[in-house]
């Protein structure tokens, strides 16, 4: 994996502006510590810090290649699973290579194929190629939008990076945040639109979409949308195909030159992959899978079991990885790392966002790093097939919002009046809510409560799975590790979307169908376990302590945080005695501690990132 970064502009010639360039592929050094390379011409700039995972010898980008008199060069985030097949098909055509890096193969297919070679590629992705020949800048994004991209496209000059702080970088974009920035983050955040960059003139290619940059003008297009059409198979051949899919993802994405290791946290989507990569590395000989999970000083002590949590992980972890023979690291972190680490992530993403659950990924990512270069991870497992609480609670089938926001106006209270005024939080998450709703691709002679769970699935699948695949790729990049997510496969996505929710819950159970695809690959009492999210800490010095420092800040008539918040209101909240520690925030995804030190990463970013609100 890497970072990538670029700049065009038909007015300039930019062979005058190596700093800007430099400056900007500089910002990316987390995600790419092992090399950087730049390529300028008169009209464009590409930047690009490298990750190495294959062929580390020989795939140094920015690439460039000469096909007849015309050049190309590309700079490229990702991996391709499908480089050895689409190599074949290439050198069948006459393509010679030089090197074994999947660059090169991404590279050759664009040349080969133009812009239609995206609907070849099986990967997680991005990338720009620019063409001499067409005087144009191809820009691409993977399906599921795994892989990051921002751009700036304003009287005609572009600006793109992996992060929005490489577009921070260049000397013509400011820090500025509008009305719909801040609705963004305090209305609907952490789950942001698709699309939105949240600073204003910044935006993000979509998941699915191309664009090209020439001297007309900027023109985007969808390659690739959720397809809805009538689902065929029965429950066990439906399971069979699943477990088929998940095989081919599995093996394809443990393919590296680098060590690669898995995320274990016990539960049913992380066991599956940890068993199929251990199945694998037997039958090939490659020794035993290392894995790796986190948790927290005194959890034991202290965890509280809930409807998101109704049991700890580190009993099921230890089962699974005595039962597969795995090398297993067990990481911890205390109250002191975990208040730290939040303003470390807020670095990470350029903007707060879910508080210790990001800070304590970067954490954990920075221990595996210690051991490995490539993690495989079970995200988006309960997106596709349906395993979080509100797919099965009446309340959140029947709310008019998203199901992981019932609590939006709570909100108000938090913020300033002026603030609340503003961004008018409860309209704004209705109308993307709305937004979401008219994308969704129905299905014709689909009963009411089908219809409905189309759309709880395309809402999880296009607005909430791309909050956990946003905060995975910031963190572990941020710690230049890379993270593959076999889940968000396209084919095994597309597949899963069209089964009937009646299969998906197959044995009357969430996620029934993924059960059942993966019986005999793992224990029964493992296979039937109930649902446990990423672990949070429930150690009451964590909410001491940053009860404590957003105290502080509401104190400090300096904060930029002060005018968006209900100052009075928030210091009656962060009060020792006060019973209102519970507030909810992001629904059920954000209480007490999440909510404070989510405040506390906003008054951070507020501040180093020296945003003004306009």
């Amino acid at each position: 994996m890497c970072g990538i970064t670029g700049w065009l502009n038909w007015q300039k010639n930019l062979t005058q502006f190596p700093d800007v360039l430099e400056a900007m592929t500089e910002t990316l050094a987390p995600r790419g510590p092992d090399a950087a390379g730049s390529w300028i011409n008169h009209y464009c700039a590409l930047g690009h810090r490298r990750l190495s995972v294959m062929d580390p010898a020989n795939g140094a980008q920015p690439m460039v290649r000469v096909f007849g008199e015309d050049t190309y060069s590309i700079v490229y985030n990702g991996e391709l699973y499908n480089a050895p097949e689409l190599k074949k098909e290439l050198e069948g055509r006459g393509h010679v290579f030089r090197t074994t890096c999947d660059t090169e193969v991404l590279l050759v297919a664009f040349i080969e194929w133009g812009r239609s070679c995206v609907d070849r590629l099986n990967g997680i992705f991005a990338f720009a190629v620019w063409s001499d020949k067409d005087e144009a800048l191809y820009l691409v994004r993977d399906r599921l939008g795994v892989k990051p991209l921002f751009y700036s496209y304003r009287d005609g000059e572009l600006l793109f990076g992996s992060e929005p702080k490489a577009i921070l970088a260049h000397p013509d974009f400011k820090a500025e945040v509008d009305q719909e920035g801040i609705s963004e983050i305090f209305a609907i955040g952490p789950a942001r639109t698709p699309g939105h960059g949240v600073y204003k003139g910044m935006a993000e290619l979509k998941p699915g979409h191309c664009m090209v940059v020439d001297r007309n003008g900027l023109s985007i297009r969808a390659y690739w949308t959720l397809e809805s059409k009538p689902h065929e198979e029965n429950v066990e051949e439906t399971a069979e195909k699943i477990r088929e899919l998940l095989k081919d993802t599995l093996e394809r994405q443990l393919i590296s030159d680098v060590p690669v290791c898995t995320l274990l946290s016990g539960g049913l989507d992380s066991s599956a992959l940890t068993a199929l990569a251990s199945a694998y590395y037997t039958a090939n000989g490659q020794g035993v899978v290392p894995t790796y999970s986190v948790d927290y000083v005194d959890n034991d002590k202290n965890f509280k079991s809930s409807a998101f949590q109704p049991n700890a992980d580190a009993p099921w972890i230890k089962r699974m990885s005595e039962h597969l023979g795995t090398i297993h690291h067990a990481v911890e972190f205390d109250t002191p790392e975990l208040v730290e680490s939040l303003r470390a992530a807020v670095i990470a993403r350029d903007m707060p966002g879910m508080a210790d659950v990001d800070g304590s990924l970067l954490l954990f990512c920075r221990e595996i790093k210690k051991g490995a270069t490539v993690a495989i991870s079970g995200e988006a497992a309960d997106e596709i097939f349906g395993g979080y609480p509100w797919f099965h609670r009446q309340d959140a089938l029947e709310a008019d919002t998203f199901p992981w926001a019932l609590k939006v106006k709570d909100r108000t209270s938090v913020l300033s009046s002026e603030a609340a005024a503003f961004i008018n939080p409860e309209v704004y998450a209705k109308n993307r809510y709305q937004q979401a709703l008219a994308e969704v691709p129905y299905l014709q002679g689909e009963n009411e409560k089908q219809r409905r769970m189309r759309e709880i699935s395309y809402l999880n699948v296009t607005r909430f799975m791309p909050t956990l695949l946003d905060r995975k790729d910031r963190m572990s990049m941020a710690s230049g590790l890379e993270v593959r997510v076999p889940y968000c496969d396209h084919r095994l996505v597309q597949y899963v979307w069209n089964i009937p929710w009646e299969i998906k819950t197959a044995g009357d159970r969430e996620k029934g169908i993924l059960r059942k695809a993966l019986k005999g690959i793992l224990p029964d009492d493992v296979l039937f376990r109930k649902k446990s999210p990423y672990p949070k800490t429930h150690n009451p010095n964590y909410m001491n302590t940053v009860r404590t420092e957003l105290r502080e800040i509401l104190h400090d008539p300096s904060s930029p945080l002060l005018p968006l918040v209900n100052v009075a209101g928030l210091k009656e909240m962060t009060k020792p005695d006060s019973p209102s520690s519970d507030f909810p925030w992001f629904g059920q995804l954000m209480t007490g501690p999440q909510l404070f030190a989510f405040l506390i990463q906003a008054d951070h970013w507020l501040r180093t990132y020296k945003i003004s609100v306009v």
